[in-house]
């Protein structure tokens, strides 16, 4: 059984390029806001003049929804192949646990919006008065901007811990999601674009991992 588990082991080892997941996961999640931000207006209960206008550009921005999902697990997967002996039970449950609140929050938050897109194909008039609109449009902003930026925030502290402790990244990049998490719990509500943080952050991670894989590549090859 050893022996099996070995080479079962060594066929399923995370690939060295695979910390490129976490860079598409912030190549997408920065377009999906950057066109949700461009399309939707801050202001939840606004009227809902958008979906005649923007619809088009909010279901694109939406088809990018699942696959920024796929990329962030990945990304996890990275994280965790890379700790390897060096992960702590705790951290790693509240790690894996705040990253998972997050990504059903986002895909949630998504969901009532194509479900304004959708209903707004058919019938946009009659859905802009509705309460049925209202509420969706706001379950969407909560959710967001409340719930799953918060649980972005509990992720970025329990890494940049992880991160701290074992060094699996320099420290700097530690105490910069310190301090980007702290903006996000606490000034969240007074940034517009701080949806943007946790995939700004995740590519800087990302990009370092990629670099030193490469590197630690060529050298065992030298």
């Amino acid at each position: 059984m050893s022996q099996i588990a070995t080479v079962t082991s060594a066929k399923l080892r995370t690939p060295k390029a695979a910390a490129i997941a976490g860079i598409a996961f912030s190549v997408l999640s920065i377009t999906f806001f950057w066109l949700v931000r461009l399309s939707i207006p801050t202001d939840p209960m606004e009227s809902g003049e958008w979906i005649a206008t923007s619809g088009n550009r909010v279901a694109v921005a939406l088809n990018l929804v699942p696959f920024c999902g796929v990329a962030f697990l990945w990304f996890i997967g990275v994280i965790r192949d890379r700790l390897g002996q060096l992960e702590d039970r705790f951290f790693a449950t509240v790690f894996f646990g705040s990253a998972l609140l997050f990504l059903s929050m986002f895909c949630a938050a998504g969901a009532a919006i194509g479900a304004i897109v959708l209903i707004g194909s058919v019938q946009a008039n009659e859905l802009m008065n509705s309460a049925t609109f209202h509420f969706a449009r706001a379950f969407a902003y909560i959710v967001m901007n409340v719930y799953a930026i918060k649980m972005a925030a509990v992720f970025m502290i329990s890494t940049s811990t992880v991160a701290f402790y074992t060094t699996f990244v320099p420290r700097w990049i530690a105490y910069m999601g310190y301090a980007l998490a702290l903006v996000l719990l606490f000034g969240s509500f007074y940034i517009g674009w701080g949806l943007l943080v946790l995939p700004v952050w995740v590519l800087l991670i990302s990009i370092y991992i990629l670099i030193d894989n490469l590197q630690r590549t060529s050298e065992s090859a030298a």
